[in-house]
This record gives C-alpha cells, sequence and structure tokens, in this order.
C-alpha cells in the first residue's frame, strides 16, 4: 500500500491520506525520546447513536480493550504494562479517540497491539457486564452531585431530542439494553479506515510513521455500506427556568445560551468571551460576583467546540439565600457585554490570556497529537492551528458587542438546590 500525494506538509508536520482512507498527520519532534498517538473517528460519538442505544460509544470505549481474537484483557493490561507505555479509549459528542503512547523502541509494539485491538476486538460478555454496573453506578451518582444535575436539566431542556441533549453516558435504561451484538455491529459500522485520523507526534520520521501504518492498517478494508447521519431537529431558542430540589449546602445556577459550531464566523469570539468572563481569578465573573459582592462559592463560564451549534454557560455556586441576587448578577454581567463595549485593554487582557493558555496546553506530545487530530475531525484542518491565534487578535470590542447582542439576550436558567422562590 502506497501513501497518496501529501495535501500538506511543513518542515515538521505532515498530512496526507492513504490508499484505504485513513487521514495520517505526523509532527516530527525528536527532542524526547517519545510518541504519542491519537486515532480519532469522525463519524462517532453522541452523535451518531440512537436514542434507545444512547452511551453505546461509552460502553465500546470500556470493553474495546477487554479482549481480542488472540489476546485476553489480562494480556493486553500485561503488554502495556511491561512496556510502561498508556492506552486507552474515550468519547464525545462528536468523536471517539483512542490514545496511546509509548518510548521510541516500543512504539511499533504499542501501535501493533491497538491494531488489533480496533481490527479485532471480541466484547467478552463478562466485561460487558461489569462495564455497564461501573456506568450505572457513574450514572447514578451523578444525580447526586449539583453541577451535574443543573448541567443535565439545561442541557435536555436546551437541546430536546437533539442528540446534543443526551449524556455521553446514557442512561441506566439504555446501557442496560446494549447488548454485545449491538457493540459488534456499532464496531463494524464507524470503526472504518475512511473514518479515522489518525495524528502522531514524536521522536518519528514521515517515512517511519507511514511504513508503521500501512504495516499495521493497510489491509484493512470498508465496508460496502455508507455511514449517514438521521435528519437532526430544528434547534430554537425557548428560554425557561428549570428548579431541582436538593438539600444541599449552596445553590448551583446556570444561564445557558444556545449559540455556534466551530465552522461560524462568531465561535472565535465565543472562544474569547469564555475567557473573559470565566477563566481565572481575574475574570470579570470572579471579580465581580466573587470578589466585589461575596456571592459565589464558584464561578465561571465554559464554551465547548461542537460541529453542531454549542452551548454558552455562566454558572455559580452560592448560599441559598443569596439565589436571586446571584441569578441578577449573571445576568447583569451578560447584560453588561451587549450595552457596553470592552475597552481596548480589557479585550487585550482577555486575548493575551487566551492566547497564552491555548500555547501552555501544547507542550507535550500528547497534546499536540491530540489537537491537531481533532482539528482534522471537526473539518477545521490542522492549518486552524497557526489561524486562530490570527483570527483572535483580529476580534474588535464592536464585535464583542454584537456577538453578545446575537446570544445573550435569552438565557436558559437551571438552578439546583434547597426549596425556595424565584423571582
Amino acid at each position: 500500500m502506497k501513501k497518496s500525494s501529501s495535501v500538506f506538509t511543513s518542515e515538521f508536520i505532515h498530512r496526507l491520506q492513504l490508499n484505504n482512507g485513513i487521514l495520517l498527520v505526523v509532527r516530527e519532534n525528536p527532542t524526547a525520546d517519545l510518541i504519542s498517538g491519537r486515532f480519532f473517528w469522525k463519524k462517532a460519538g453522541t452523535m451518531w447513536e440512537e436514542p434507545e442505544k444512547a452511551g453505546i460509544f461509552h460502553l465500546l470505549a470500556s470493553v474495546i480493550t477487554k479482549g481480542t481474537q488472540n489476546m485476553s484483557s489480562l494480556d493486553i493490561a500485561e503488554t502495556v504494562e511491561s512496556m510502561g507505555a498508556g492506552l486507552g479509549g474515550d468519547t464525545a459528542s462528536d468523536y471517539f479517540v483512542m490514545s496511546i503512547k509509548a518510548v521510541s523502541e516500543d512504539f511499533e509494539n504499542i501501535l501493533k497491539l491497538l491494531g488489533e485491538i480496533l481490527r479485532s476486538p471480541t466484547f467478552p460478555e463478562e466485561e460487558i457486564t461489569l462495564e455497564k454496573q461501573l456506568i450505572c453506578q457513574t450514572i447514578r451518582s451523578q444525580q447526586e452531585q449539583p453541577f451535574k444535575v443543573a448541567f443535565k436539566q439545561l442541557r435536555e431542556k436546551m437541546y430536546g431530542e437533539h442528540p446534543y441533549g443526551r449524556s455521553v453516558l446514557g442512561t441506566e435504561e439504555t446501557v442496560s439494553q446494549v447488548n454485545r451484538e449491538d457493540l459488534q455491529k456499532c464496531h463494524y459500522d464507524h470503526f472504518r479506515p475512511e473514518n479515522l485520523v489518525i495524528s502522531l507526534s514524536g521522536n518519528i520520521t514521515l517515512a517511519q510513521a507511514v511504513k508503521l501504518v500501512e504495516k499495521n492498517f493497510g489491509t484493512w478494508e470498508n465496508p460496502d455500506q455508507n455511514l449517514t447521519l438521521n435528519s437532526l431537529p430544528v434547534l430554537k431558542v425557548s428560554p425557561c427556568d428549570m428548579m431541582t430540589h436538593q438539600a444541599t449546602q449552596q445553590t448551583t445556577l446556570m444561564l445557558g445560551y444556545l449559540t455556534v459550531g466551530v465552522d461560524h464566523v462568531d465561535y472565535p469570539v465565543l472562544k474569547l468571551l469564555s475567557t473573559y468572563l470565566g477563566n481565572g481569578l481575574s475574570s470579570r465573573l470572579f471579580v465581580e460576583l466573587r470578589e466585589k459582592k461575596g456571592l459565589a462559592y464558584d464561578v465561571s463560564a465554559f464554551f465547548p467546540s461542537r460541529l453542531q451549534p454549542s452551548y454558552f454557560v455562566t454558572y455559580i455556586g452560592t448560599a441559598p439565600h443569596n439565589t436571586n441576587i446571584a441569578i441578577e448578577g449573571l445576568k447583569q454581567e451578560a447584560s453588561r457585554l451587549c450595552e457596553v463595549e470592552l475597552t481596548p485593554e480589557e479585550l487585550q487582557v482577555a486575548k493575551n490570556k487566551l492566547l497564552g493558555q491555548y500555547a501552555l496546553g501544547k507542550q507535550t506530545n500528547g497534546e499536540v497529537a491530540h489537537l491537531y487530530g481533532w482539528y482534522e475531525t471537526l473539518g477545521l484542518g490542522i492549518e486552524f492551528d497557526e489561524k486562530f491565534p490570527e483570527i483572535i487578535n483580529q476580534v474588535t470590542p464592536e464585535m464583542v458587542q454584537k456577538v453578545a447582542n446575537d446570544y445573550f439576550l435569552s438565557p436558559y436558567l437551571s438552578v439546583v438546590g434547597p426549596e425556595m422562590p424565584l423571582n
């Protein structure tokens, strides 16, 4: 099997597609004798689950390393540990990912092991039963965590029947219904070369990477049928208030706003706003609601990157008697962004913080491999790593105010805490 012509290359970073459809990204970094890899499946994750099988990808991530045609779960664990290597799987709303890391001399062996795991998993019944029990225990434990409860009711109300409204864990009911045949079919349908992005970073050359990937995955063929996504419900903003009563020492409050996906022009501005509002001890929410008003045990904001319209959330943990004041405080900070432009100095501080943390998030081979593979999986391309700082630096106070007015006027409110009336 030969590689196709390279579609991107630089002195140390390469991207090319192999003949069976695998997209390979290689970042050469000989400074340390280590190699990390991320294996992303694009058409996988919560977006591709049937509602009655919600959580199947998370369960698959838990059991795919528990046995192959030639190795038991113990064999796999002992092989990984004997090399001092790392191997694991995870899932998200928009993708499924497997991770490996090893010193250079062991990388061929860990890649060979991963190849066997990916191409011939057996999904032993006893392992499935055990993992289902553990997942259901996690789901039950989350029902006692105010932050998880508040976010769950916010997400479900905001997204309705859209897959983003569901947890990657699924529910106790749906997880209990998944069987071995379901996992086998899920694996057969989604784990195909044309759906795979392999991102490697470390002490490895492009030629070495191509040779190893071809050796372990070159004969892997794609199924005949295509993967097609069911039509998704149209998302509409329908603000509402939600309250769950729990006998807790504090009240957890969330304001949620339906926004945009990663391919939208407003995405970088919202990333910058999440940094300005909720990132660190100098963020606006921390200074205004905790330092000045003493309302917050915990206060922040988050805006995850998603293919489909994402959510922008501000939240605060406060004393129950401060519930209404804290709600008003969160709303006032959002309104203030809509009504008053940030000063150039305020905006520059937020830019410096965001871009500084972005640079610090690329210090290890694992972080770089994940970032490049993730960008390819989301359709942004590895070029986005260079574009992102440029885009952020071009954001103006006028752009920030416009985006705030476009998205921050209609919040969903989610409250979890002791019973008390809301104004």
